[in-house]
């Protein structure tokens, strides 16, 4: 097994400076039906899949989402900008958090952006979210090229045709471990707020 992992890292940093954001005036404006929501999400959010049979979004999905609370129901049968922001978010979300992690995430925003009488709007919400986000692109490539070089000075007293799968499989640990590791920090900031809102709810 031959890879060669300069190509690889090259890649890898070439799809981290691609990464972009669905942005809030691609959305359109009138209220739309479930049906053309889904085509929606699956032509804006299509180069993110793996697989070219993975669905982005489906009706099933929708469903469960307003069954499960992480989207407000729909007036009428038709959903709103505001959303299919949400679903958006819940899209990034459920890659690492459980529905119950991103319904406790969610709902205090929804809880606000949902109401008329509050000044606090989706849109403004998301797109202060994505332009944070894509200002550490940078950032993030010299993260990945860190691990990478990390992992490529590892296992350097055995033979090339030893090391070479050990190096790779090392840029693998690091990149998980790094997952793993902000993973845990955001499921502690999860139940800490969980705990905050029901100390909260008793004292009332």
């Amino acid at each position: 097994m031959t890879i060669d992992t300069k190509d690889l890292l090259n890649s890898i940093l070439s799809s981290i400076s691609r990464i972009d954001y669905i942005r809030p005036n691609e959305i359109p404006n009138i209220d739309l039906y479930m049906d053309q929501v889904t085509t929606f999400m699956e032509e804006q959010l299509k180069r993110t899949k793996r697989y070219e049979e993975d669905k982005i979004l489906t009706k099933t999905m929708i469903n469960n989402y307003a069954k499960n609370n992480l989207l407000p129901p729909p007036v009428k049968k038709k959903y709103s900008k505001e959303h299919v922001l949400v679903m958006i978010f819940i899209y990034y979300f459920k890659n690492i958090l459980s529905i119950k992690d991103i319904e406790s995430v969610l709902t205090p925003i929804t809880e606000k952006t949902f109401d008329k009488e509050e000044s606090l709007d989706m849109t403004s919400v998301y797109e202060e979210i994505c332009q944070m986000e894509k200002s550490r692109i940078d950032d993030l490539k010299k993260d990945v090229t860190n691990s990478y070089e990390l992992a490529m000075d590892s296992f350097s007293e055995l033979p090339p045709e030893e090391k070479e799968y050990l190096q790779l499989f090392a840029f693998i640990c690091n990149l998980s471990f790094d997952v793993y590791v902000k993973k845990q920090i955001i499921e502690k900031m999860i139940d800490d707020l969980a705990d905050a809102d029901s100390n909260a709810k008793k004292k009332k």
